[in-house]
């Protein structure tokens, strides 16, 4: 390349970044100029996790500490983007959240969301259970605002903590002009995830949560959010009044099915099976998954493949195919996890095989 050449894309690349800059200003200089009073209103519903958690001096163990008022406070620029409105839902590990706290969370977000002040809404939460509690929401919520479901890697006493950031971009998110009908997302470390498709992927790397085949929704930019898609694959079912107990049994090498037998004669409403590949089991599974499949307990099949489908392809006892001609479900795509979300609102609906196959087929 001559001097000249060099010369001006030098100059072409400074007014590339003159011209970022000036766009990150005007962004805001704009959102800091509106009145208080003019800026949208988010909901944010804290139920704990390693973003609401310190160490605890006496242990060096990081525990519960934080409120959401708390975190909201930790991050001063949110109140140059909206308003904000904290919801102190619960405080807990993530681990701790499940059937019997996941209904009332639904419909907390739920009335938040049916007010039209509010924009959008923002769930902290623990990251163990994350992907879980937002397939749940995005099955049952029936506003199309955005709900934003964000947690951290990091608690809040280390020094690379991330949880501020992922909340910050939380709020960017909910107010793009594209983040309306996307339904519920996961989105840490600037990664868009729809509920239906993400996981968790890592126990500590602060990016863990990714959508295998399916891939991002989007992405929070420092100067914008770009969606590059949307996901198809969703439905929204009702609350039941009653949530059903559903067993999640995972296949394992030389099983002899006890696992099966005994959820199915111990009140189970379904059983999910986690299996090997396309959704295969061994012989004595087979047989207990025949035996639960007689007593009028539905079992869904899922796999553990973290890509890929359950289908009904291998034909020897226990393959997929002959678990299908034996009455089984077919999780298709969903985690064993998922599958089970699923079968909470579904099983109270129906029993029937081909009927709970549609909705796993959506």
């Amino acid at each position: 390349m001559t001097t000249p050449a060099i010369l001006r894309h030098a100059a072409l690349a400074a007014f590339a970044w003159a011209l970022t800059a000036m766009t990150l200003s005007a962004m805001t200089a704009s959102a800091a100029e509106r009145a208080p009073g003019e800026r949208p209103l988010i909901a944010i519903v804290a139920t704990g996790g390693t973003i609401a958690m310190k160490n605890d001096p006496a242990t060096g163990a990081p525990v519960p500490a934080l409120s959401g008022a708390d975190l909201v406070a930790a991050v001063p620029k949110l109140a140059d983007l909206a308003r904000i409105e904290v919801t102190e839902f619960s405080n807990v590990p993530s681990d701790y959240m499940g059937p019997e706290l996941w209904p009332g969370l639904s419909r907390q977000v739920d009335a938040l969301l049916a007010r039209p002040e509010i924009a959008g809404a923002v769930v902290l939460h623990g990251t163990d259970t994350l992907d879980q509690t937002a397939y749940f929401l995005d099955l049952t919520l029936r506003s199309t605002k955005p709900v934003v479901m964000v947690g951290a890697q990091r608690n809040a006493s280390d020094a690379d903590a991330d949880g501020s950031r992922n909340l910050l971009n939380a709020v960017r998110q909910i107010l793009s002009p594209d983040s309306g009908d996307m339904g519920v997302t996961v989105t840490l470390n600037h990664h868009i995830n729809a509920a239906r498709e993400v996981r968790k992927t890592h126990t500590n790397n602060v990016e863990t949560f990714n959508s295998g085949d399916a891939g991002t929704l989007g992405y929070v930019d420092e100067d914008r959010v770009i969606f590059s898609r949307k996901s198809l694959r969703r439905q929204t079912l009702p609350l039941p009044e009653r949530m059903p107990r559903v067993d999640l049994v995972s296949m394992s090498a030389g099983t002899d099915g006890a696992q099966v037998r005994q959820s199915a004669d111990g009140g189970a409403s379904a059983i999910v099976v986690a299996a090997y590949g396309f959704g295969n089991v061994n012989a004595p599974m087979y047989d207990a998954i025949q035996y639960a499949i007689a007593k009028g307990v539905p079992v869904i099949v899922a796999t553990k493949v973290y890509n890929g489908r359950a289908l009904p392809v291998y034909g020897f006892k226990g393959g997929g195919n002959t678990l299908l001609k034996a009455g089984a479900v077919f999780a298709d795509d969903l985690t064993p996890d998922k599958a089970r979300v699923l079968a909470l609102l579904a099983v109270p609906r129906t029993k029937d095989r081909a009927a709970l196959q549609t909705y796993y087929d959506k």
